[in-house]
């Protein structure tokens, strides 16, 4: 198959032997590749500054069937991911965001996924959500970088077929009302009343179901204290997209925090 130009994000770089790196892109097109670019460690390398994680840009790929690890040739670099580096919690994000794709996302067959490429597809739509969410750690207030970073991670775990139930119980169906509802990370949504007893998970007041109910949706909202979201956050993400891996991106964001904790 001959070379390709596809639009991708850098969310790992490593090097590989003395002069060259490893890539893992997301790509508008093929979803997950590896690549390789060689020579890319070399002095004066025409990759030289452009391969960082976070980077965007228009990735010139040759693929070959049946390889795990396909050959870069060029990359026309559209936007730097050097300002997501700026603080922290904006860092942290950004590398749990990666992170969650690289752990639940699978490498598709580069040949059969060009083949079905276009907007529609969920490659497609992974690689604009990715995008627009870097776009937005990077642009957000230092203020709203926690809220922020949680909302695309559970907009992440919805575009990944992982949303969680929050308009009804999950067990016998009944709407949420009151003043509080459980929050059955386990289970995948919240429970009831009646349901709740026995049931793991964490009480939820009325106003945070309603912030989650819209992070979920896509909007932007304003938290308060965001332990409790984070703890929801995590324990979610273990049981329905880790299988019980630990983000390394979420300790460096329990450290980066004013109170160190991600579990109040």
């Amino acid at each position: 198959m001959p070379a390709i130009t596809v639009e991708a994000i850098v969310l790992q770089a490593f090097a590989y032997g003395e002069t060259s790196r490893i890539l893992r892109l997301l790509t508008a097109s093929h979803g997950l590749t590896s690549a390789i670019a060689r020579g890319a460690r070399r002095p004066r390398s025409q990759y030289s500054g452009l391969l960082e994680p976070f980077s965007r840009g228009m990735a010139t790929l040759h693929i070959r069937e049946n390889r795990e690890l396909q050959t870069l040739s060029g990359f026309d670099l559209s936007r730097s991911g050097q300002a997501l580096g700026r603080d922290l919690i904006r860092f942290g994000g950004a590398s749990m965001l990666a992170e969650i794709v690289l752990r639940a996302t699978r490498e598709e067959d580069p040949v059969a996924a060009w083949q079905t490429a276009g907007d529609d597809q969920p490659q497609t739509r992974l690689f604009n959500l990715i995008a627009a969410s870097f776009d937005r750690l990077e642009s957000a207030a230092e203020s709203e970088l926690e809220a922020v970073a949680i909302g695309h991670a559970w907009q992440l775990a919805a575009c990944l077929g992982f949303t969680p139930q929050l308009d009804a119980c999950i067990q016998c169906g009944r709407p949420a009302t009151g003043a509080e509802v459980r929050f059955d990370y386990a289970a995948g949504g919240i429970r009831c009343d009646d349901c709740a007893p026995g049931a793991p998970g964490r009480t939820v007041p009325a106003r945070a179901l309603e912030a989650l109910r819209a992070m979920v949706a896509g909007r932007d909202v304003r938290l308060g204290e965001t332990g409790g979201h984070w703890w929801l956050l995590m324990r979610y993400l273990d049981h329905h997209l880790l299988e019980g891996a630990t983000l390394r991106s979420l300790t460096f964001i329990a450290g980066a925090r004013s109170d160190d904790s991600c579990d109040s």
